[in-house]
């Protein structure tokens, strides 16, 4: 009973995030209202905002699966393999499963000038920038991460959403999804390599990975 009850909750989260969304892309972030919102996906306005605190958090609405992916990352590599190298093959796994983090085509595209339009949807973007930051360097290092080790996870946040950024724009001035993801990945091995020599001298830099993680086939 519990587990169709969540699944419902899931349903229903995912649905007003969906209309969000769609009425979003056609008529942008600033021009529709939380009301409009509640009427088109059949629920109280009370209800949108029981499963997303802000309106901002309708378009933002993975935030939850960026942070568990990292931690996965980190938490569930091989033995031998540094965390730095783990989030690396992150970047690789979600461009092989086409994932909208790591993805450049009309549909993201679309999603980032919605962004790009609304001051609102920056300014949270921001904030949700800085605490996957802190969340990375916790997993990185444990509840009380350094300055170098914040400063390592803020590089990846940055370059990842750096990449991102630029891959837009080479869609955006006429280049092929092809050439926009290829710029993506050029931009996240300059900006790892960076990492990597910043992350060499860390104590985390060769951490042995947690126990249960996957063995080295």
């Amino acid at each position: 009973m519990g587990e169709l009850r969540e699944s419902k909750k899931r349903e229903t989260r995912q649905r007003i995030s969906d209309v969000a969304t769609a009425m979003f892309f056609a008529r942008g972030f600033d021009a529709v209202t939380v009301e409009e919102i509640a009427a088109a996906a059949h629920v109280s306005k009370m209800t949108v905002f029981n499963y997303f605190a802000r309106k901002e958090d309708l378009l933002f609405d993975r935030e939850d699966e960026v942070k568990r992916l990292l931690r996965e990352a980190i938490g569930e590599r091989p033995q031998g393999q540094s965390p730095i190298d783990a989030l690396r093959r992150l970047v690789d796994r979600l461009c092989e499963q086409k994932h909208p983090f790591a993805r450049i085509d009309s549909q993201t595209v679309g999603w980032g000038r919605v962004v790009a339009a609304s001051p609102s949807l920056q300014a949270r973007l921001r904030e949700i920038g800085d605490e996957t930051v802190e969340a990375l360097a916790v997993e990185l290092a444990g509840p009380k991460p350094d300055g170098v080790v914040r400063l390592v996870a803020g590089m990846v946040v940055l370059t990842w959403r750096t990449a991102y950024g630029e891959a837009i724009r080479v869609f955006e001035r006429g280049g092929s999804a092809k050439k926009a993801n290829a710029a993506f990945i050029a931009l996240i091995d300059r900006g790892f390599a960076a990492i990597h020599g910043m992350a060499a001298s860390t104590r985390f830099a060769c951490a042995p990975a947690r126990s249960g993680s996957r063995a080295t086939s």
